[in-house]
């Protein structure tokens, strides 16, 4: 089947955006990697195509565009279809608590629930922010929470951890994008292995989740980003019980662990049936990211 046939009709951007919507919806792709639903990722990714705004569609609406910008959204529109790519690999940019981060396949697209507490300065577990001098970000990925946990914590340093030098090397750019290299230090490490010694006022984490039976089951927008990032045992929480069982060592008095762990909160909860979770409230709800005070952790 041809999705993208007699486009020579398509002249403005309304037209080209009308043409995207049904094209998405035909292809019945999924989406959840920026935006929920084919007219905004259609729009995102004209727009971010073009080099205009992301956030002002309305005043290009019926701008023509020439023969080469038609060719290049026509590619970007049938890689989205044909491939199931992610839009953010495609743009080459993710936005997460409204910053803008490179990303591509190396890491997983930003999405945690954290970033909307970071960005609250994790009131009113963290009583003084400007205090905060110590802050992990565990699993860090493209280095989006360690940035808005230095953006967050103006007077912290902030360790970037993850398994994956993929990783860190995005995880890097990033950084120095933000020019927070003095700030933020990637470190190349399996959970805490190579953190010996090191203590933290707070420890954040989304770390891998997804169970097992969830993995076999994920679409191909999702299969797309390194399955190290996503799976973590049959029930999900292999690498939450390994943070659980080390985070106390690298948390100072009173120091805060923050993780996030997806749809796993009855797993979880049963799991570990002594420890006095606090669930903090997200746009997603109750129940995707948990606090714990080190003296919990006992």
């Amino acid at each position: 089947m041809s999705y993208f046939a007699d486009t020579e009709s398509l002249v403005t951007v309304r037209d080209w955006l009308r043409f995207a919507v049904s094209r998405f919806n035909e292809a019945k792709l999924h989406f959840g990697h920026g935006s929920d639903n084919a007219f905004d990722e259609a729009a995102y990714l004209i727009l971010a195509t073009l080099h205009l705004p992301v956030d002002r569609l309305e005043p290009f609406l019926d701008a023509s565009l020439t023969h080469g910008e038609a060719e290049d959204v026509l590619r970007v529109l049938e890689r989205r279809v044909r491939e199931r790519v992610p839009a953010a690999y495609l743009t080459r940019e993710a936005w997460l608590a409204g910053h803008s981060f490179y990303v591509d396949e190396r890491v997983i697209v930003p999405r945690s629930f954290i970033a909307e507490l970071l960005a609250d300065q994790l009131a009113p577990w963290v009583e003084a922010p400007d205090s905060v001098p110590a802050v992990l970000d565990l699993c860090t990925g493209s280095g989006c929470l360690a940035i808005l946990a230095a953006l967050a914590f103006p007077h912290a340093h902030v360790d970037a951890a993850d398994l994956s030098r993929d990783a860190l090397d995005v995880a890097k750019r990033n950084v120095a994008d933000y020019g927070l290299g003095e700030r933020i230090d990637p470190v190349e490490s399996d959970l805490f292995a190579a953190l010996t010694d090191r203590a933290y006022d707070l420890i954040v984490s989304n770390p891998p989740y997804v169970d097992a039976e969830s993995v076999a089951a994920l679409p191909a927008e999702y299969r797309a980003e390194p399955a190290l990032a996503l799976g973590s045992g049959t029930d999900g929480l292999d690498a939450t019980r390994r943070i659980l069982a080390g985070a106390r060592a690298h948390l100072k008095p009173g120091g805060l662990l923050v993780v996030e762990i997806g749809h796993n909160r009855a797993a979880l909860e049963a799991a570990f049936p002594a420890l006095p979770f606090v669930w903090l409230d997200t746009v997603g709800g109750d129940g995707h990211v948990f606090l714990l005070r080190r003296e919990d952790l006992a």
